[in-house]
């Protein structure tokens, strides 16, 4: 039907929208040297899981649906590494994502602690974290804990083994899941908490007539002040304000879209094996795909907030003279 064609072809933009903006988000990152630090190690660790997803997940998963009744005739092997990229991939893009909020959330609110070599070490240290975590859940039923394929049926899904699913989705989801909504409500404790604070830091005027007397020599001196009112603050917020704002801005609205991609899927893939229920196969679908397209807006989102990238943007295409 044309409805179908329809869907299929926006599959298909997404799929290669979301490669190749991720790899031009790479290709900056690698061309500029002012991006060769963090925070860009962590956005260039999300578009590396992010380009995988797009080059070697979403193509498979596109097969799959243009299956009669979405059934796997690619082989074991295939099946097996579809899986297994699937699983690593999207799982270090979720923990990326929590690594950049983390990010933020320390740069804000521990800015003399977090000095450049503390954070460039933690920032690797949490990168070498996400792909190690997503390596040993995608390959854990490569090794018998659960079975991703049967020729019977001819069906290759991630695992359905109760065990696995619940710390598979506890690992690749909940739990940073949980990380990133604390982390999202510590930052706006914090900017809270500064802006009260900045209406405390205004000095009361002084009465209508304040009168300073020097000492009780002859002759006297008598200095007076009327309507006086001292602050120490400008009307306008400082750059550094200005920047905290938008960092947080830019985490909750990076935290916002990776909530609503991944939880419709998860959820399902949670009950669905515990419960053994049955949820139609069109909805699997769009819940998969769903989370597939937070691979696509997250180099929007964290490039929109950042000029740089733009610029760099633009100097990738437009011959300097």
């Amino acid at each position: 039907s044309i409805f179908t064609i329809l869907i299929l072809t926006l599959l298909v933009l997404l799929t290669v929208a979301t490669f190749l903006w991720n790899l031009l988000v790479l290709a900056t990152i690698l061309r500029v040297k002012a991006f060769h630090r963090v925070p860009h190690n962590l956005v260039a660790s999300t578009a590396v899981s992010d380009v995988l997803v797009a080059a070697l997940v979403m193509p498979l998963s596109l097969v799959k649906e243009l299956s009669a009744g979405r059934r796997w005739w690619l082989g074991r092997e295939l099946c097996l590494m579809w899986v297994c990229f699937d699983v690593l991939c999207c799982t270090a893009s979720i923990w990326n994502v929590t690594a950049i909020a983390l990010d933020r959330y320390w740069s804000i609110t521990r800015h003399l602690e977090y000095t450049l070599l503390t954070r460039r070490r933690i920032s690797n240290v949490m990168i070498a974290l996400t792909w190690a975590l997503s390596a040993a859940i995608s390959l854990a039923p490569l090794f018998g804990w659960g079975e991703t394929y049967s020729p019977e049926q001819e069906r290759c899904q991630v695992s359905q083994e109760p065990s696995y699913t619940i710390v598979s989705t506890g690992g690749a989801f909940y739990l940073p899941l949980c990380v990133v909504l604390f982390v999202y409500w510590k930052i706006y404790k914090a900017a809270k908490f500064r802006m009260g604070g900045r209406r405390k830091n205004a000095v009361v005027p002084l009465p209508e007539a304040a009168q300073v007397k020097e000492a009780s020599h002859e002759p006297q001196m008598v200095f007076t002040a009327r309507h006086a009112a001292i602050t120490f603050q400008t009307d306008g917020e400082t750059w550094k304000e200005q920047k905290e704002k938008k960092a947080a801005l830019m985490v909750g609205i990076l935290i916002g879209v990776f909530v609503l991609c991944w939880i419709p899927f998860f959820t399902t893939e949670l009950i669905s094996p515990l419960c053994s229920c049955n949820i139609p196969p069109i909805w699997k679908s769009i819940f998969l795909w769903l989370g597939y397209s937070n691979s696509f807006f997250n180099p929007l989102i964290y490039t929109a907030f950042n000029k740089n990238y733009n610029n760099a943007f633009k100097n990738l295409f437009v011959k300097q003279r």
